[in-house]
């Protein structure tokens, strides 16, 4: 496929989406329907839709509409690539009159809720329009090194093996940046072995500032997938139990664990195992530090969802707080930017919830090279 046909091929899945599909859903029905394409071409196609999810308002307003066309074309004008607009094969037809577009003005180029902005403002002070541009941008490819089967040095040459490049990243001493042949990862003998897994660089410096040692009996309410799971059995040998409201979520959870030499249980009861020395909180959230990775729950978001999220980050405290033991550790986690869902989600655990103290906060934003996370670790006397 040319550059003009998968530019054709985006717009045809953006109006999907902004019908109301979901863009992986949307994309795999396009690739299904067009079985010709190769895997670069869906990989092109699917860069080319992210993109304009990430960039989705700015581009509406330079491609003169909130439509596949319309936001295809601002990208395409924005990156000086119009000529993609050419009518002639399998192109898009080229622009007509009412498709002239305009400059964004400085809001809109934010590419961000008008609704989020003054709340996103105040909780990111200086830090907030660098933040937002970075957000506008594809999010880095990190892995995280299984420090039970190797260091950094082994899973670099082990990736190089297979001509995949990563190299250090300072954010944690666990994570290699992917830097080459990123889509070949998964298939990759260091990460079918265990060797590494993929995990953001800010989540991997989560789970490193824990206070884990070895012995300790450990939940991880929120596990979803496992990441963190695995990554806080890496750096001790624990006692480790999981548990997810959506039990189907950890699914997988097992053959990783497996894979990453270490022992989960998955529990949908966890009260039955208490009490933990530490639990981790990964709270559901608006996500807003990690758009990069799913642009769509920029957009997705409205003051009524994030209400919800803050009222069920408050009840889950609720619910693990009694599970910990005296001297034991609450780990309160989001990948949020918002101080509603952060600082203020602990200050209301701590007006409810007498004997504890918060021993130490960690705010990361894309600024660091990673997604936006924050966690407060909160002793209980």
């Amino acid at each position: 496929m040319t550059p003009a046909a998968r530019a054709a091929a985006a717009i045809a899945v953006l109006d999907r989406v902004l019908g109301g599909e979901a863009a992986e859903k949307a994309l795999t029905n396009w690739g299904r329907a067009n079985r010709y394409a190769g895997s670069g071409d869906r990989a092109a196609v699917r860069d080319l839709v992210f993109d304009a999810l990430r960039k989705r308002r700015s581009a509406a307003v330079l491609g003169g509409g909130m439509t596949g066309r319309g936001l295809i074309l601002g990208l395409a004008r924005e990156a000086g690539q119009e000529a993609w607009f050419s009518g002639e094969g399998h192109a898009p037809a080229e622009p007509g009159p009412d498709e002239n577009g305009r400059e964004p003005d400085a809001e809109e180029r934010l590419d961000l809720p008008g609704w989020l902005i003054p709340e996103l403002r105040e909780s990111l002070g200086d830090a907030f329009e660098p933040v937002a541009m970075a957000l506008r941008e594809r999010a880095p490819v990190f892995v995280r090194v299984n420090l039970r089967k190797g260091d950094r040095a082994r899973a670099v040459a082990a990736l190089a093996a297979e001509a995949i490049t990563a190299e250090p990243h300072p954010l944690v001493e666990t994570a290699l940046e992917v830097t080459g042949n990123a889509r070949k990862l998964q298939t990759s003998e260091a990460y079918l072995s265990g060797l590494v897994e993929l995990q953001d660089a800010s989540s991997q410096a989560v789970v490193a500032a824990l206070p884990l040692l070895d012995g300790m009996k450990v939940l991880d309410h929120c596990a979803g997938g496992g990441g963190k799971t695995l990554a806080m059995a890496a750096r001790a040998k624990l006692k480790l139990f999981a548990h997810d409201a959506a039990m189907k979520r950890m699914a997988d959870l097992p053959v990783r664990a497996d894979r990453a030499g270490v022992k989960v249980t998955l529990t949908d009861r966890p009260e039955a195992a208490t009490p933990f020395d530490l639990a981790l909180i990964d709270a559901p959230c608006s996500g807003s530090g990690s758009w990069r990775r799913d642009p769509e729950g920029k957009w997705r978001l409205t003051p009524e969802r994030l209400h919800e999220l803050t009222a069920t980050q408050a009840a889950i405290l609720d619910r693990v707080a009694p599970m910990i033991r005296a001297g034991g550790w609450l780990a309160y986690v989001t990948c949020s930017l918002l101080k509603r869902e952060n600082a203020e989600q602990i200050a209301g655990f701590l007006d409810r919830h007498s004997g504890w103290t918060v021993e130490r906060e960690l705010s990361l934003t894309p600024l660091s090279g990673g997604d936006g996370f924050y966690l407060a670790l909160v002793l209980r006397s």
